[in-house]
């Protein structure tokens, strides 16, 4: 039986680990007031940040998809994790030793498949590391050094070395106690004649990171001429490794992409080695593969996609490197970044050209970019025949589209008139008016839903910034609430307040009932702060919100009450008690207002039937509460 996580160890957890620690490594988080952070949500694609984190409740919520939750919730869904492994992560980043229950600790058999796996690449990556040091490794060592790398540099990016026989790394896991079955799994053993061996041999090795710095797979450089394999040869797919979402070297260039809001993609392993070695430690490469959009989800989410950030490509000047190019500039239109290329001189790489002509002129080759949409319309121009009337229409046929995707509108028109005269056209002021026309009938499509989803996002860009409210799609989503409702807004701040401040709002809270929340799925988290204790009960103990999460009926309760514990207040100065008097004294009133109507209405029915006496008694309750009512209404907080 698989041993089961002391609860101890599991609360001492989520104690230890930070949550803004945790997601800041994946997505950039900035102010969003009230102690809260906010950011791209990782769980869906949005322009704008409705990703709030409450680093002290410990907990998350996208007013836009509304996953919510803690730490722990965040990473298993975001990594696929159990709930098992995603405590083992954690308590290893912590350093905190798990206690095991239910007939001891088998860390083979025990530890999540995730787990195990990374924890595999961990070690091959230190096997590999020591490795570099061996007589047979003279050949990857003189490789580097060649390329300008000393021994520091391959240490810190963590390069090794693979021995050249057939089994040394899978006979030294297995010494470690992993099982055949993880090895191949893993991606770092392949199935042989006689049982698995090594897949990558007399190879130097790069080891490739994820965005919180674990090792999930490696890239392959071949040395010898001997070997028949490709000159890179990096980790299949496995349930670590996924080639279309990764990126080498996010894991040391994400805090300088988040810092200085611009990325620098470069093509190979040695490219990013010598851009950060040159200064430039924002640069990062695809792992195999194009550019695509699980790269660009990565990077959205550390730019915060706005229009001050920026994506840099480099690429070689001969024609692949143009083909590249292109097929970048394809996916330009979903970032709200800008774009650039730079193209290397004489088709040297980064790496090449750090070791010509040293660090300076890695980092003029960024700086001399050129915006990428510029380079795409210069190679579309040259693939006509100008000279002709037909080429030339051909040409603004083709260029004209590209030009009016541009996003900054003062750039688009000057871009218009440059390629008038690339063309050669005469009348200016008839190329400004083809692309001002493609330009509205692209935010057009996109407003009527037609295919251009991408201008429909920034004309909901340029119409500003949206609140959690206004960023929620429409639709019912969870509990439906017509959140206009004066009465139910004000239900849902005296939630807030109960989750986030219950100092101001106990005891008075907890002497309301379910009933006086008009909105029923209000009424049930008024139901779920009960049964945890009430709000007094979260004087001193830091477990309130917690036992509040745990006593909702289902998910959805659940994920309502982590998104009233992490939505801001709505008032502009600091939460005190007159503030939270006035959510008490207003949520009562409508509830004491509600109950009058109804007993004036049974008043009215008692005495249509002829029963006097019932409709005295209900006369005399609807007096006492008309009074109650003036007075809630004069003296405030007091008359609670």
């Amino acid at each position: 039986m698989a041993g089961r996580i002391n609860d101890d160890d599991v609360k001492a957890v989520r104690d230890a680990v930070p949550i803004d620690a945790v997601v800041s490594e994946y997505l950039q988080l900035r102010n969003a007031g009230g102690g809260n952070l906010k950011g791209l949500c990782p769980f869906h694609d949005e322009k704008s940040p409705s990703f709030h984190v409450s680093p002290a409740k410990g907990l998350y919520h996208c007013f836009g998809c509304q996953e919510g939750g803690d730490v722990v919730d965040f990473i298993m869904k975001l990594d696929h994790l159990s709930f098992a492994e995603t405590i083992e992560r954690l308590a290893s980043q912590a350093g905190i030793t798990l206690r095991y229950e239910e007939g001891g600790y088998t860390p083979g058999r025990q530890q999540g498949e995730r787990t195990r796996l990374v924890e595999a690449h961990k070690v091959a990556a230190q096997f590999y590391i020591e490795q570099l040091d061996s007589p047979e490794a003279e050949i990857g060592r003189a490789f580097l050094a060649e390329r300008g790398f000393d021994q520091a540099a391959a240490q810190h990016f963590g390069v090794g070395y693979s021995p050249a026989g057939w089994d040394h790394l899978t006979r030294f896991l297995r010494g470690r106690g992993f099982s055949d079955q993880e090895l191949i799994l893993s991606g770092l053993s392949q199935d042989g004649r006689r049982g698995p061996i090594d897949r990558f041999r007399g190879r130097l090795m790069w080891p490739i990171r994820d965005i919180a710095g674990e090792v999930v797979g490696f890239g392959a450089r071949k040395l010898r001429d001997d070997d028949n394999g490709p000159k890179y040869l990096n980790t299949p797919e496995t349930p670590l490794y996924r080639k279309s979402h990764v990126l080498y070297g996010i894991d040391l260039a994400k805090k300088e992409i988040a810092k200085g809001s611009r990325a620098v993609v470069v093509e190979g392993y040695t490219d990013v080695m010598a851009c950060h070695l040159a200064g430039v430690r924002t640069a990062i490469a695809t792992c195999g593969t194009s550019f695509g959009e699980g790269h660009i989800k990565i990077l959205r989410r550390l730019l915060m996609d706005n229009s001050g950030s920026e994506v840099v490509f480099t690429f070689d000047g001969d024609a692949a490197g143009q083909k590249a190019a292109l097929r970048a500039f394809e996916d330009d239109q979903k970032f709200a970044a800008q774009t650039s290329i730079a193209i290397t001189p004489g088709g040297m790489d980064p790496c090449d050209l750090r070791l010509a002509k040293g660090d300076a002129a890695v980092a003029d080759l960024v700086e001399s970019r050129t915006p990428l949409f510029e380079f795409a319309l210069r190679q579309v121009v040259a693939r006509h025949n100008l000279d002709t009337t037909v080429g030339r229409a051909a040409a603004l046929d083709e260029a004209a589209p590209i030009v009016a995707n541009i996003k900054n509108s003062s750039i688009q028109h000057e871009s218009a008139v440059q390629l008038a005269g690339m063309l050669g056209i005469l009348d200016t002021q008839f190329v400004v008016r083809r692309v001002g026309q493609l330009a509205r009938w692209a935010r057009e499509r996109g407003r009527d839903g037609h295919h251009g989803r991408d201008d429909a996002a920034r004309a909901g860009r340029r119409a500003g910034p949206q609140t959690p409210e206004a960023a929620r799609p429409p639709g019912p989503r969870g509990p439906a609430l017509n959140l206009r409702s004066p009465a139910h807004r004000v239900e849902r701040e005296l939630l807030k307040l109960a989750l986030q401040r219950p100092d101001l709002v106990s005891p008075a809270f907890d002497a309301y009932g379910a009933d006086e929340f008009t909105a029923p799925p209000y009424a049930t988290v008024r139901r779920c702060i009960e049964d945890a204790g009430g709000a007094m009960s979260a004087a001193g103990d830091n477990t309130y919100l917690s036992r509040v999460r745990a006593a909702a009926p289902d998910d959805t309760v659940r994920a309502m009450v982590t998104e009233l514990a992490v939505e801001p207040l709505h008032t502009r100065r600091d939460a005190d008690e007159a503030y939270a008097g006035e959510q008490l004294v207003t949520v009562r009133i409508a509830a004491v207002d509600a109950r009058i109507a109804d007993l004036e209405g049974s008043a009215r029915r008692l005495e249509a039937q002829g029963d006097h006496a019932g409709s005295a008694a209900v006369l005399q309750e609807l007096w006492v509460l008309q009074q109650y009512g003036k007075t809630l209404r004069v003296r405030g907080a007091a008359a609670l």
